[in-house]
Order: structure tokens, then sequence, then C-alpha cells
């Protein structure tokens, strides 16, 4: 067991994970002294991953990525009712007294780099109805989003996504062409590298349209390459990925981000 504080991210896969990157930044930019580790957990790991780090005081939690986002809840604490709002969690804080909190920053991350944009009423489609999917519907309903597409492999899932959130819309599936929407939001693995390839025909998309991958890996994806090809704004994953981060920094090591570097990490991420 570290006697230095230390955060970790898991998930199946993991490699691709930018997480332990944005975190040293961070601690080294503040002289915080502490660390954050990449760890690979199987789903079938994941219920003794939780209890052995219950047990290290050293340990300030984890954020937690795919396919574990649903399945964590389960093992910890949800003083805010993360299951009946988001229906997920990224984040697990470990509490001064052993107890394991569960919460979620995906969603305000997500909706940071849109904080700006007029989405009332706005048509979207969103790619994907797993645990990320969750976050963004949650900050799109909040947002007051219009009428929503969701493409997925598997309709009466995302059906259920909808009701949730109380959003109106349909479920198609991925090679349905895509309606004339003001936002599209990859929210699956499809275009990550090792994983198949997101193929969307963004023709019926209007010149105002704003396409935003919440892929990091690679940063310009296939569907950020077309959308770019087509004169469309993009929101790359990174923008998600370092909102995200930052409240879970404070949360693990209880002090915020440095103000100011976001361009220097942003280079160090994409070196």
């Amino acid at each position: 067991m570290s006697a230095i504080p230390y955060a970790e991210v898991i998930g199946d896969p993991i490699a691709q994970s930018k997480s332990p990157l944005i975190h040293g930044f961070w601690l080294k930019a503040l002289g915080i002294e502490g660390d954050y580790r990449r760890r690979h957990i199987t789903p079938d790991k994941l219920a003794d991953y939780i209890a052995e780090r219950r047990a290290d005081p050293a340990w300030r939690g984890c954020n937690v990525t795919i396919p574990h986002k649903v399945a964590v809840m389960d093992l910890v604490d949800d003083p805010g009712d993360i299951r009946g709002t988001i229906g997920a969690m990224n984040t697990v804080v470990h509490q001064p007294d052993g107890s394991l909190i569960g919460t979620n920053t995906d969603a305000a991350g997500f909706y940071a780099p849109l904080a700006e944009v007029d989405l009332q009423g706005a048509p979207v489609a969103l790619v994907g109805a797993g645990g990320a999917a969750r976050a963004v519907l949650f900050a799109l309903a909040r947002a007051g989003v219009g009428h929503v597409t969701i493409l997925n492999r598997s309709p009466l899932k995302a059906m259920g996504l909808l009701a949730a959130f109380g959003l109106k819309g349909e479920v198609v599936g991925l090679a349905a062409p895509l309606p004339p929407v003001r936002l599209l939001v990859n929210s699956s693995s499809l275009g990550m590298t090792g994983q198949p390839p997101l193929d969307l025909d963004l023709s019926g998309l209007p010149d105002d349209a704003i396409v935003y991958d919440l892929v990091y890996a690679p940063l310009r994806t296939a569907l950020l390459q077309s959308a770019e090809a087509r004169g469309l704004d993009t929101v790359d994953g990174l923008d998600m990925l370092i909102g995200q981060a930052a409240l879970a920094f404070e949360l693990f090591f209880g002090a915020a981000p440095p103000e100011g570097r976001d361009d220097e990490l942003r280079a160090l991420l994409t070196a």
C-alpha cells in the first residue's frame, strides 16, 4: 500500500487513457505530493478492486471508464442519487471515514464547451446508449433541447434512456441517415483506436451544426475530419476529458487545477 496519496483511472481497455498525463501535469504544476495511475480492471475484477482500495488510506479514489460506469454503482454509496438522475458514475471518492462515494463529473465536463451555445428547443442526435450517453442526455435535458435522435444497435435500451430523462425523440439504427440536427454527439467507443469505425454521412446536417466526438484516441477522429471537411464547428474529446478531470482532481486532491495552463496541457496531450 502506498504512503503517498494517489488516485487511479480504471477501465477495460485502459491503455488509451490520458487521465494520468492530465492529473500528473496538475500535481506537478501545483507542487502536490501525489500520484495518479492507470489500472486495467476487467468486469470480473471490479468488486475485488473496490474492496482492496477501500482498505488503503492513501487511495483518494478513481475515475471510472468503459465498461464500469453502471456496474460500479452497486459497490459504492450514492448520497447524490446519481443512480436516479444520470444513472452512471465516472468518479469514486474515498472519504476520510473509509466510505466510498460515487458521483459523475462527465455531465458538467461534457457541457462546458457548449455553455455559450443556445440549444433550447434544438434538435440533436446522439450515437450510443452507454454510461457516457447517460451523462450527455442528462446535460442536454437540462439545456432544454428539442427532438433527440439516438443512433444505437439496441433500440430498447436507447428508448429507455429517452424516457428516463424526459426527452422526446426516436431511436434508429447506426446505418440510418442523420436528421438535420443542431448538434451531433458521438458518445460511443466507435472510432476509438482498436474499435470499429464510425461511418456517418454528414451531408444532411445544416451549416451551423456542431459535431462533438467524445473519443480522444485518436484526437482527430474520422468523424471530426468529415465535419471539418464540411466546414462544421467541432468539439474534440479532450474538452470533455479535461473538464471532467478538473472536477475529479479537486475531489481527489483538495485543490483546483492551475488556471491558465490549458494550452500547455493540450500540447502535452497531443504531442
